[in-house]
Formats: C-alpha cells, sequence, structure tokens
C-alpha cells in the first residue's frame, strides 16, 4: 500500500520581522533547543546589518536567493558503474542547503561573536561572494561537467 500523501508544513512568522523565511532561519540557527540564544543571534547579526546601512530583510533574501543552488549532481547506478547525475534541485531542498551553507560558513569563522559571522556572511552571501556562494559554485560546476550523463535521470 503506498504511503499518504503528507501536507505540506507551514510556518509561523517570526516576531519581528513577520517573515516565514526568518523564522525557518532561526530553526536553522538553533542548537539543542535554544530557540532564545538562536533567535538573539538572528536578530542580532541583522541589527549589524541594519548599522552597516542596509535593510535586513532584503539582504537577508538577497543572500538566501544567492545561495541557492539550481542543479544539483546524484550518485545513479546503472550496469555496474555509478555516474553522477545532474538534477534540478526541489525548492525546500534548495532553501535548507542555502541555510546550511551560510550557517556552516558562519560557524567555521573563529574568534568572534556568532551574530557578527552572520551578519558578515549573509552581506557576502547578498552581493554574491563569501563561502555558501563557493560552495554553490562548486556545485554547479560539478553539474555542469556531469551533464553528459543527463540521460540517465531517473
Amino acid at each position: 500500500m503506498r504511503r499518504p500523501i503528507r501536507k505540506p508544513r507551514t510556518w509561523k512568522p517570526d516576531l519581528e520581522y513577520k517573515s516565514e523565511g526568518v523564522a525557518r532561519f532561526i530553526n536553522a540557527v538553533m542548537w539543542d533547543g535554544k530557540k532564545d540564544t538562536a533567535r538573539r543571534v538572528v536578530y542580532d547579526a541583522f541589527s549589524k546589518i541594519k548599522e552597516g546601512g542596509a535593510n535586513p530583510l532584503e539582504t537577508f533574501e538577497a543572500a538566501i536567493r544567492n545561495a541557492s543552488p539550481l542543479m544539483e549532481v546524484r550518485s545513479r547506478r546503472v550496469g555496474g558503474a555509478n555516474y553522477q547525475v545532474p538534477r534540478e534541485v526541489p525548492q525546500n531542498r534548495r532553501l535548507a542547503l542555502a541555510y546550511r551553507w551560510l550557517i556552516g560558513s558562519a560557524r567555521s569563522k573563529k574568534g568572534r561573536p556568532m551574530a557578527d559571522k552572520l551578519a558578515e556572511e549573509l552581506s557576502l552571501a547578498a552581493k554574491n561572494e563569501g563561502e555558501a556562494i563557493k560552495k554553490k559554485d562548486e556545485m554547479h560546476r560539478m553539474a555542469e561537467a556531469n551533464k553528459a550523463f543527463a540521460h540517465f535521470a531517473w
């Protein structure tokens, strides 16, 4: 018997910016269920972006848009050989990867508070720079290099 179709998940908008995207980003930043700490980190990062003279919500949306990959490679076994088959990335996974890369690149920097690192990474991604954008470009390069195997897509 087939699995029942799951309803798409709905998100409550965050308290300050009334945005579902920011609420999801706060949840992605959260560690060990400490949502207040995650919320404080994200809002502090947004206030640092605001101090720099930019609109934090527009900067955040531009960063997510720029860091979201359009294509990825998935491994596919055909006749005893594994091929890296390029595929289009679904919207939910696109957002999840962008969040993961932005947060991971901010966490990898050392010696400063997380809010500062996150604000810097969001600002760089909004300008199409930074580690998260490098990851996206690398993923696109892999997909481009393996487009000869696109006919194996399932």
